[in-house]
């Protein structure tokens, strides 16, 4: 491999971690961003499941990107996005119910999240399927640090755990909503 290939892959695998991160920088996957990230090991487990399928879908469209007709391009993504995210659904389900039950639907909704269907048409039907794959693995690693970077922070500041961890000892455990309620005023309509 040539210095210059290198250097080329090199920036097509950074653009998604720091230029263009699909987070941090670009805004994009909001919804299961904020939704899912209550704790770590949700946020990991989402920005896996995207990745893999980013990356597989990004590898198939450039595969067949010469063969679909123009006028059923977007149909073709949409399907193949939804075939991988039906594989990483099925995966789920089997390796942790607990973890398939607090993603819920928006597992499913991979299937229309902004960055795969945005990297499948700006990106992997433009490049070949290696240059694809890596410039998609990029998006990849910039979206699950995002995740887990909100995950990470809204767990610890929201439970005082990692990966369920305890990290605060019991004393600054906050306020209970019974003992709240016992001393809330009571209204008197």
């Amino acid at each position: 491999m040539s210095d210059l290939t290198k250097a080329s892959s090199f920036d097509e695998f950074m653009e998604g971690i720091w230029r263009q991160n699909p987070v941090f920088v670009m805004l994009l996957g909001m919804c299961p961003t904020l939704a899912v990230t209550v704790s770590a090991v949700n946020a990991l487990s989402m920005g896996l499941a995207t990745a893999f399928v980013l990356v597989c879908s990004c590898g198939l469209v450039s595969l067949v990107r010469n063969i679909v007709p123009k006028e059923v391009r977007i149909a073709t993504y949409i399907v193949i996005i939804a075939t991988f995210v039906t594989v990483v659904d099925y995966v789920i389900q089997a390796l942790s119910l607990a973890v398939y039950e607090a993603l819920g639907a928006f597992i499913q909704l991979i299937v229309v999240n902004c960055i795969i269907l945005g990297r499948a048409e700006a990106h992997a039907s433009k490049h070949p399927p290696v240059t694809a794959m890596i410039n998609a693995l990029g998006m990849s690693v910039g979206f699950v640090t995002g995740l887990f970077a909100l995950g990470a922070v809204r767990e610890i500041l929201g439970a005082g755990t990692h990966f369920g961890v305890p990290l605060i000892g019991d004393s600054i455990q906050p306020r209970c909503a019974s003992a709240w309620k016992a001393t809330a005023p009571t209204s008197t309509y």
